[in-house]
């Protein structure tokens, strides 16, 4: 490989792989017995986790040993951290000193003392004694050791932090609106080590339950062949296109999304082949790497298989991961639709060649994308049908009749596989490039689409867990990994069939030990923010940030989400996404929803918790500290620090739609019919086309600056008609609050009525505000609406004053932080009832109309221009 001209050299395979080994699996890989010793504990981990998964678990494995998985997938984790991550860069990469040796046996020791002591921990109530305190004091300097070195030291030092913060939180060097009493050791440690509030909390638990299982199936797809694959048909299906390298990228990162937890990883797997292909048509070195890092990084936010943040939000907010999918399809599928559109402005503002010599229109390319991304879902979604049928006929027996008509479509999907030759990657930097042909590589690894199925059935229509989902998925990849090649050379009447056999069981054997190595740094990142959340629940900080930021926001909500931004921005420079998400939420959450209650704006908490993981993910992008921009700067030999920054401008839309979701759920798809949905869905494709092609200067032809000023304008309407229609006809009306009642039995069933509620803080005693909705059952009687949610009315002096709720209501849960029983009254201030609106959708009838203006201006000067279409 040549030097490019700022000295810059592409990295060889060789240091690619290191790299991505470096940050993701540990930079160490002893050889000999050794080495052995760690790929036996590495699939020791990935066996112990696939039986905890399976429904087999409380069978196979005894009682104390499921009740205490988190401990064992902490000491897992710690073992092979020390074992895998040198302590220093001129620390050895060939073998594991002894004081490595010491610190894992002692660390994975004290990762077990919740299982090994676990009856005494009993017995004790859960409360540290003095020999506890030491031993869980020294496993959290074991802990933040062994995530330094696997996450670099921002988490450890962010964690220590806290922790100090946990004892010392009473000095006068703290400042006084977050000062607190402080806690003992004993106090300390007990929340932190042997309590599941800390460092075994919620977020491990995830880790252990549900995490560990997608990384592994994710490593296993791609031994099996599926990340070549999906990369073939996306250069077969885009590589002719102009600009066709980059939105084959795009297309094959986000497939290879589904393989692949990191961004790192996927920027090396697909940014060796689509890099210098993009360099090749006429990209920068910087556009080539960024491109790759715009695609990589939003594999995270890609359902059905999304970042390990995903499965958290599942506990945050206290909702399925079918809901989570569902709730975040939408923005991700129209982010990716905006940076295929992003590759095309570049492509057609620098009039880049084509590659290859097939000439295929552009409508017959977008059509089979279409027809088949669309017969896919059919697909996932129709084979319940078929499956009802064989439960029905056959209920007894339904398990083994589905298992053996699955493993009959994979011999018969094996056997069309079989009758093509072997997929191997193609080199970007031959003289002459031969473009795929879909058309014959297809058949080649459709099988690989089978475990895919098998996920999504029993994560969307059989609504399992996550785990069990994909313990099924991986079971089935396990039978691919063993029998792909026999059968093969079987069908193609070869006679190697147990050499094959062999292979596939090397295969088999390598996967489960890169899903383990992979799972290191996300185990040691959710124990080691267990300490922040673990420190938020002790001292009660998450309070006091609330009203932090609210001072400091002044109440806007606005400003309130760009410090949220900011902040997961900042964080992002030293924390892996994982982390960050959990930092984050667990303290500014709370606070978003409070403040919108508060600005009367209902902002759901999925919203939130998406909102924060979107900024989260930006930590892989953002300089100076964007490990994929520095992963793609390798691959393509530019300056890291400025793919970072044209990474970041690509990806402007990962930081636009999360404002866009929160002030318009309708995009998350809360509450929304099908016919609204589709709406919505073609509306925010069109609205987030005409962003991009306002924010990057170019639509028909080079756009002047007010033409880029309106399409952005257009954009913002087509995002938030609401916006626009609740100025010329107000949705609410205002009404007396003494007239609650007759608000109340005037409205019609499905509308809701705000209540402005205001009075003594129980907490702190000042003045504090929120927003309660009423739904209307439309029953006309008021009074037995707000006493069905648990409101209790008192009407006195003109004014609607309120006794404290009934326990376990919707009002209780609203209203549970006011003081009832102070001298200063809780009561009712403003009330909104609904009026009638016309549909906000007409606001898209100008806004369309502005567009096609911008679009008639720039057609007649390009046509003048001669651009390229």
């Amino acid at each position: 490989m040549t030097s490019d001209a700022q000295g810059n050299r592409p990295l060889t395979e060789e240091e690619l792989q290191e790299l991505v080994a470096s940050s993701d699996a540990g930079a160490r890989n002893p050889i000999g017995s050794v080495g052995l010793f760690l790929a036996i504990v590495a699939v020791t981990w990935s066996v112990f986790q696939v039986i905890l998964a399976s429904p087999l678990s409380n069978v196979i494995l005894p009682g104390s040993v499921v009740n205490n998985s988190r401990q064992i997938h902490l000491a897992f984790a710690i073992f092979l951290a020390y074992a895998a991550y040198p302590a220093l860069k001129t620390s050895p990469r060939g073998y594991i000193p002894i004081q490595d040796w010491i610190y894992a046996v002692v660390g994975t020791g004290i990762a077990l003392y919740g299982y090994i002591f676990y009856q005494k921990i009993v017995d004790s109530g859960g409360l540290a004694d003095d020999m506890d305190k030491w031993f869980a004091l020294a496993g959290l300097v074991l802990l933040f050791e062994a995530a330094r070195r696997a996450l670099g030291p921002a988490m450890a030092i962010i964690a220590t932090i806290f922790l100090l913060y946990v004892f010392f939180g009473s000095s006068e060097v703290v400042p006084e609106v977050i000062r607190w009493k402080g806690a003992s050791l004993k106090k300390a440690m007990s929340h932190m080590w042997i309590t599941s509030e800390g460092v075994f909390g919620i977020a491990l638990g995830v880790s252990t339950k549900f995490v560990f299982l997608f990384v592994l199936f994710g490593a296993l797809l791609d031994k099996a062949g599926a990340g070549n694959y999906f990369i073939k048909m996306a250069f077969g299906a885009l590589g002719h296109l102009r600009g066709g390298p980059a939105k084959a990228a795009v297309v094959g990162s986000a497939a290879t999304g589904l393989i692949s937890g990191s961004s790192i990883a996927n920027v090396v797997t697909t940014g060796t082949f689509t890099i210098p292909l993009m360099k090749r048509v006429g990209f920068t070195n910087e556009q080539a790497g960024s491109v790759e890092v715009a695609s990589s990084v939003n594999g995270q936010i890609m359902p059905p298989v999304m970042g390990a943040a995903a499965f958290l939000m599942v506990e945050y907010v206290g909702i399925s991961y079918v809901e989570v999918i569902t709730h975040a399809f939408l923005p991700a599928a129209i982010s990716y639709v905006a940076l295929v559109y992003i590759v095309h402005l570049e492509a057609v503002k620098r009039n880049m060649p084509t590659l290859g010599n097939r000439v295929v229109s552009m409508g017959r390319t977008i059509g089979g994308m279409a027809a088949f991304f669309a017969g896919f879902a059919a697909l996932c979604y129709g084979v319940q049908y078929p499956v009802g049928w064989i439960v029905s006929l056959m209920p007894e027996a339904s398990g083994i009749t589905l298992s053996l008509l699955v493993v009959a479509a994979y011999v018969v999907l094996l056997k069309l596989a079989a009758g093509v030759e072997d997929l191997v990657p193609d080199d970007p930097n031959a003289e002459t490039v031969d473009l795929p042909d879909v058309g014959k590589i297809y058949k080649a690894g459709l099988h690989y689409l089978l475990p895919i199925i098998v996920l999504v059935y029993f994560l969307m229509i059989e609504q399992k867990s996550p785990g069990l989902s994909a313990f099924w998925a991986t079971a089935l990849l396990f039978v691919i990994l063993l029998t792909q090649k026999p059968l093969k050379a079987l069908f193609r009447g070869q006679a190697n069939l147990a050499l094959n056999f062999m292979e596939g069981v090397s295969d088999l054997w390598h996967g489960m030990i890169d899903g383990a190595r992979n799972m290191i740094g996300i185990a040691l990142a959710t124990a080691t923010a267990g300490v922040i959340v673990g420190t938020v629940t002790l001292t009660g900080v998450g309070q006091v940030m609330s009203e932090l930021v609210e001072f400091l926001s002044g109440g806007n909500l606005i400003l309130m989400l760009i410090m949220v931004g900011l902040l997961s921005l900042v964080l992002g420079m030293g924390l892996p996404t994982t982390a960050n998400y959990i930092v984050v939420s667990s303290l500014m959450a709370g606070v978003v929803v409070e403040l919108g209650a508060q600005s009367g704006l209902i902002v759901p908490l999925i919203a939130v918790h998406l909102f924060v993981f979107y900024f989260g993910i930006m930590a892989d992008v953002t300089p100076p500290v964007g490990l994929a921009s520095f992963a793609a700067a390798a691959v393509s030999g530019g300056d890291a620090i400025r793919t970072g920054f044209v990474a970041f401008f690509y990806s402007l839309r990962t930081v636009a739609l999360p404002f866009v979701f929160i002030f318009n759920t309708d995009l998350l798809l809360i509450d929304v019919t099908w016919a609204q949905g589709i709406l919505v869905a073609i509306s925010a494709t069109i609205a987030i086309l005409v962003f991009t092609a306002g924010t990057m200067g170019y639509f028909l032809t080079r756009s002047r600056i007010y033409e880029s000023v309106l399409l952005v304008l257009v954009a913002f309407a087509l995002f938030r008609p609401d916006f626009f229609m609740n100025r010329i006809m107000p949705p609410f009306a205002a009404v007396p609050p003494s007239e609650l009642v007759e608000a109340l039995s005037a409205s019609h069933e499905g509308q809701d009525i705000r209540l402005r509620i205001e009075g003594p803080d129980f907490d702190t005693g000042g003045a504090a505000s929120t927003t309660l909705v009423i739904p209307s059952d439309g029953s006309g009687d008021g009074l037995a609406m707000a006493e069905g949610i648990g409101l209790v009315l008192i009407p006195e002096d003109g004014l609607m004053k309120l006794d404290a709720p009934g326990f376990g209501t919707p009002a209780e849960e609203t209203l549970g932080s006011f003081d009832f029983y102070g001298d200063d009254p809780v009561q009712v201030t403003a009330i909104q009832a609904p009026q009638d609106q016309m549909p906000k959708e007409l606001i898209f009838i100008p806004a369309l109309l502005l567009l096609a203006l911008v679009a008639l201006m720039q057609r007649g000067r390009a046509s003048k221009e001669g651009v390229p279409a």
